[in-house]
């Protein structure tokens, strides 16, 4: 077990209702960027959880998010499903799908819509739903092409690669469930890109060229849902109730805050009040519920996004 102090940013009681289900992704200058449990915010908080910004998107919900470094400063990816659970009554929650086809979408970081891509050019959508759950662009400024990377891990399953200008180019080869989260590794001197294949538990490593390198973190992951990198380490956003680190090897290191007992719970992520209500569960200082998002800030810091309803967002540092 490795061991962290924990801190828990405020809780926004405008939003408490809300069943958060969202990334979380740090600026260039260490701003934490994150999307309101309810609504169609985004939230920009700094490390201590104190707010900075926040503002309107006109999406459904923010649930792949990362920041791409430009020429022009940092930007705000946005993968947005295209659907989310919303409050029919007090403790009574459905399913909210508005349109055909989920978004993907790039902002800056006053909240100004930049790009939006299209629809993939893939068979898959002929008559299934564009569902994605992640986005990563290949930064120029970290020495990379622009090119953008969005796992559709909640429609056709697939992974889809589009170029600079937002164009569709080509859908990785691969045999994925559910390829929830996807992220370029730079620890290497070939950066590759990580796709969490959530639904084998597993990982899928690709060249950025689109050709598989390798397959890994079979038996060691449950639920793997987001990336972050600190120094040599991967860190694994794991949905079923902890965090994973890996080695730049891909082999344990060890988990954080693992509650084997939460995903057993009725109702999880959530829990069932007496008279049948969905209602945010009770949560433990230093035990994870539902990790969805993950980032890590320039000191070290891990960041965490559960889902549930109102949220929770987490800062770890080393314990000493």
């Amino acid at each position: 077990m490795l061991n962290y102090e924990w801190f828990a940013f405020p809780e926004d009681p405008a939003h408490t209702d809300g069943w958060a289900h969202h990334g979380v992704a740090i600026t260039t200058d260490g701003r934490v960027v994150t999307f309101a449990p309810g609504g169609d915010e985004v939230v920009i908080f700094d490390v201590d959880g104190n707010i900075l910004d926040h503002w309107p998107t006109g999406l459904t919900e923010g649930h792949g998010i990362s920041v791409s470094h430009d020429a022009d400063g940092d930007h705000i990816w946005i993968a947005d499903p295209g659907s989310k659970m919303i409050t029919e009554s007090p403790g009574h929650y459905q399913g909210f799908t508005p349109g055909d086809h989920g978004r993907v979408a790039k902002f800056d970081l006053t909240g100004r819509l930049v790009l939006e891509l299209g629809l993939p050019d893939h068979p898959a959508y002929a008559a299934g739903r564009y569902a994605p759950t992640s986005v990563v662009a290949d930064s120029v400024a970290d020495g990379g092409t622009g090119m953008i990377f969005v796992g559709d891990g909640y429609g056709a399953s697939l992974v889809h690669v589009f170029g600079t200008g937002g164009g569709y180019r080509q859908t990785l080869s691969g045999d994925f469930d559910c390829p929830h989260s996807v992220f370029i590794d730079r620890r290497r001197s070939e950066p590759e890109l990580y796709v969490a294949d959530r639904g084998h538990e597993r990982l899928q490593v690709f060249g950025l060229d689109g050709q598989l390198h390798r397959i890994c973190g079979e038996g060691l992951l449950r639920g793997p849902s987001a990336f972050a990198v600190r120094d040599d380490e991967l860190i694994i956003a794991e949905l079923q109730a902890r965090v994973a680190v890996l080695d730049i090897d891909d082999q344990l290191v060890g988990y954080i805050g693992a509650d084997d007992d939460a995903p057993a719970r009725p109702g999880w992520p959530n829990a069932i009040s007496a008279d049948g209500s969905t209602i945010r569960p009770p949560l433990q200082p230093g035990r994870f519920n539902s990790p969805h998002g993950v980032a890590v800030t320039a000191d070290g810091r891990i960041i965490v996004g559960e889902w549930l309803i109102g949220g929770r967002v987490s800062r770890l540092t080393d314990r000493a």
